[in-house]
């Protein structure tokens, strides 16, 4: 059954089995509000790792009961973030969430080579999940957030984790498009080349699961009446399930402008290290906390 929704996403997680969720740095109300939502609701259980009476303070000034988590106590934030990772190492966790830490302490415990969560070869990207007042139903977009100008190789991991999210989502058989600023092949732009030839390796069955278009606009991968203007054919044209962009910029502002102007909701997460990241802002709402570990759960 496909998801179309982040309330669907919700109820699809309440019907599996409980993941274990543990938090780096989990001092702040919005973090706390969505774990208790979410051990609430029934998707995970949680363990937070932070500064115990700070935690334990902000869940009584908020009503939320310490007794539904497993406490552990650090005395920092970077302490908080090696042993959230350790408990997922030694298999304790399921999936790990950021709290109120900067990415980079977050992302450096992630990437640590000895002690962190990424196997030799794998790369991390950034996957999101948005539902838009304006669009039909969900779109899954990377990278926005981690990898800033990525080579062919990084592509193909990011097209992969894309894939792998709308499978999960229900999706069998996805459609991706690979944007550019145009649907032609400019061979002056790296980023038009790359379109072209992931979308011939998916022609010649070099990327299994999903149907790839590009090089291709956002309009012509979005909107049906832009696609026919333009006499754009192919199934992924107007249709997009998925939108792979060509650097960090392109992505991170089409991300914020669908959230801060076009009022969307996300779900958000890191892919490719042993289990899956939740990646939030601080400054995101609970909401969106709660959708991305719904996300995280689903995909763990």
């Amino acid at each position: 059954m496909r998801i179309n929704t982040l309330d669907d996403l919700l109820r699809a997680v309440k019907d599996r089995p409980r993941k274990r969720l543990v938090v780096a740095w989990a001092n702040d109300p919005h973090t706390l509000e969505a774990v208790n939502a979410a051990v609430e609701a029934g998707l995970v259980e949680a363990i937070l790792v932070g500064d115990g009476p700070l935690m334990v303070k902000v869940c009584q000034e908020h009503g939320l009961p310490e007794e539904r988590f497993r406490m552990i106590h650090a005395a920092t934030d970077t302490e908080a973030a090696a042993m959230a990772v350790a408990l997922v190492r030694s298999g304790e966790a399921d999936i790990l969430m950021k709290g109120l830490l900067g990415t980079d302490k977050y992302m450096k415990a992630i990437l640590n080579k000895e002690q962190g969560l990424l196997d030799p070869g794998a790369i991390l990207s950034h996957v999101s999940v948005m539902e838009h007042p304006g669009h039909p139903r969900l779109m899954i977009v990377g990278d926005v957030a981690v990898i800033p100008e990525p080579e062919l190789k990084e592509k193909l991991a990011i097209l992969g984790y894309l894939v792998k999210t709308a499978h999960a989502l229900g999706i069998e058989l996805p459609k991706v498009a690979v944007l550019a600023a145009s649907e032609q092949v400019q061979p002056k732009l790296r980023s038009s080349v790359e379109a072209a030839l992931l979308s011939k390796m998916a022609d010649r069955g070099q990327i299994k699961g999903a149907l790839v278009d590009g090089p291709m606009a956002l309009d012509g991968a979005l909107d049906p009446e832009s696609a026919r203007i333009k006499g754009l054919v192919g199934p992924v044209a107007g249709d997009a399930d998925c939108l792979l962009f060509p650097n960090i910029e392109a992505g991170n502002v089409f991300y914020k402008a669908g959230t801060k102007l076009g009022g969307a909701e996300i779900a958000a997460l890191v892919m490719g290290a042993r289990v899956p990241c939740v990646l939030s802002s601080r400054g995101d709402s609970a909401k969106t906390k709660l959708s991305s570990i719904a996300l995280a759960a689903l995909l763990a």
